[in-house]
């Protein structure tokens, strides 16, 4: 049986595939000259599929990396990237 580590990268590594999908459709659409309505509204799906891969690696690295930094008395270092992120994700 895979690891959860090769499991979660399989899944990932399928979302980007897909999201890259979305991606050259859009710059078919505009190639085409597809109504920019159209367009924002597939950018923004493009955009929801991204975040949602941010979503997953951010809970691997909650449940990994953060939890084994924190067992191993580097609380603040886990804080601050988690901190980061939160940062990142607000821009």
């Amino acid at each position: 049986m895979p690891s959860a580590e090769v499991k979660n990268k399989t899944k990932l590594l399928r979302r980007l595939s897909i999201i890259e999908g979305q991606v050259r459709g859009l710059a078919a659409m505009i190639e085409k000259g597809t109504y920019c309505i159209d367009i924002i509204a597939q950018t923004s799906a493009a955009k929801r599929a991204l975040s949602n891969v941010e979503d997953l690696l951010m809970e691997e690295h909650l449940n990994d990396c953060v939890h084994r930094q924190m067992k191993s008395g580097q609380t603040a270092k886990a804080v601050a990237e988690v901190l980061k992120v939160y940062k990142l994700k607000r821009k």
